[in-house]
Order: C-alpha cells, then structure tokens, then sequence
C-alpha cells in the first residue's frame, strides 16, 4: 500500500469515526418509549400534513383532559374524539410521552445536552409534552404549581433553541 493509499485511508477512517460520534451525539433517544409501543405502531407520529396540524389545533381547542400518569388522554368533544387520527393521538399521549415529572425533568437534561435540531417526532412530542405541562399547571396548586411551570418554561426554552438553531 503506498503512502498516498494509507493517508487517504486514515482520513477516510478518521472522517468516518468523526461523522460516528457526532451522529451518536445527535440520534440519542428522547423517547425510548416511542420504540416499543403497547397498541402497536412503533414510533407514530400525528402530524403527518397541514390538514393534521389544524385537527390538532382544533384538537386542544376543543378541550382535552390529561390527568396525571394514570389518567387516559381523552378528546371533550364527542365528533373529535371518535376519529381515527385522534386515537393516535391519544395513543402518543398515553403511551410515549412523559408524563411524571422525574421523566420530564430528564427529558429537559437531555434536551439540554441535545445538539443540532430534533427530528420531527421528537420536535411533535417535545410540544405534546409542553402542552401536557401546561394542562398540569393549570391544575396544580402550591409548590406543585412552581415545578410545574418550570417544567413548561424549560420545555418552551427547548422549543425555542430548537426553533433558532442556525
């Protein structure tokens, strides 16, 4: 092998070690949940179109009850609720997303560490969490109030990072 042959290999390998550990660096997973469903589609993701975001607008609009990590997600409004897309909403909010607040916490420490932008799962379920913080802060009262709207200001500040990443 001449020299010329050897260096372009060990640049080649050093490129490829290099591309490895950033790319472990970025592919970590936020929700380990999402990849080992209960109702069987692994990994779903709600918004898929426009038409998909404006039902989840419509969606929450509506009203939706999410209780604590024993409560199912449920739609208030009877029409909403009995679609199909709607199941897999609450599939996600039942299943994949955080939903005490020692997850959520680590899911803000490993948003932190996060580098780059989220895929487009994990940028939907950061959302979906924000909103279930927010529908816990709402409903909280005393100490519980203050974590819970520093849960929300942090996942918002992860939102908003990944929202500015250049």
């Amino acid at each position: 092998m001449g020299v010329i042959q050897l260096r372009w290999t060990l640049l080649t390998l050093t490129f490829y070690i290099i591309c490895t550990c950033e790319a472990q660096g970025r592919n970590k997973v936020l929700y380990p949940v999402a990849h080992r469903m209960k109702r069987g589609a692994v990994n779903p993701i709600f918004q898929n179109s426009i038409e998909d975001t404006n039902l989840l607008f419509e969606i929450l609009l509506a009203g939706v009850q999410m209780g604590d990590e024993h409560s199912a997600f449920s739609v208030k409004d009877e029409e909403l609720a009995s679609l199909r897309r709607t199941h897999t909403l609450a599939a996600i909010c039942d299943d994949i997303l955080p939903r005490k607040l020692t997850d959520i916490r680590r899911l803000i420490h490993e948003l932190s560490q996060h580098r780059g932008t989220l895929r487009r799962a994990d940028f939907e379920r950061t959302v979906l969490t924000m909103v279930y913080a927010a529908n816990r802060l709402a409903n909280a009262t005393g100490y519980q109030k203050d974590t819970w709207a520093e849960s929300f200001l942090n996942l918002f500040k992860a939102i908003k990072q990944d929202l500015t990443v250049q």
